[in-house]
């Protein structure tokens, strides 16, 4: 199994104009070979930088399968207005920082 993350560092003010890019985007992981599971996640604040963490978690079957969706035509769909959705667009701190992680034990 394979667990991808990016985390977002998310301007103070614009959660709710993130959240809501998130809720309603036409997501088609769940076409894709090996997806398993997708989960957008919120942390804490940090109030002396000014910005709210987020982190999205997709979980995948295999690495295989999770560089086949970067790779598809489903992922430059998803992709394709990112960091340009408008006047309501939500403010990020620099770009996400992807992370990604081989299971080694699970239930």
């Amino acid at each position: 199994m394979f667990i991808a993350m990016n985390r977002f560092k998310v301007a103070k003010g614009s959660e709710d104009a993130f959240e809501n890019v998130w809720k309603t985007r036409d997501s088609k992981l769940s076409e894709m070979n090996g997806f398993r599971d997708f989960h957008l996640l919120k942390g804490p604040a940090n109030d002396a930088e000014g910005y709210t963490l987020y982190a999205s978690h997709t979980v995948w079957a295999t690495q295989d399968d999770f560089v086949a969706w970067t790779k598809s035509q489903n992922f430059r769909d998803a992709h394709k207005n990112a960091g340009n959705r408008g006047t309501a667009a939500p403010t990020y701190l620099g770009h996400p920082q992807f992370e990604g992680f081989s299971v080694v034990e699970g239930a």
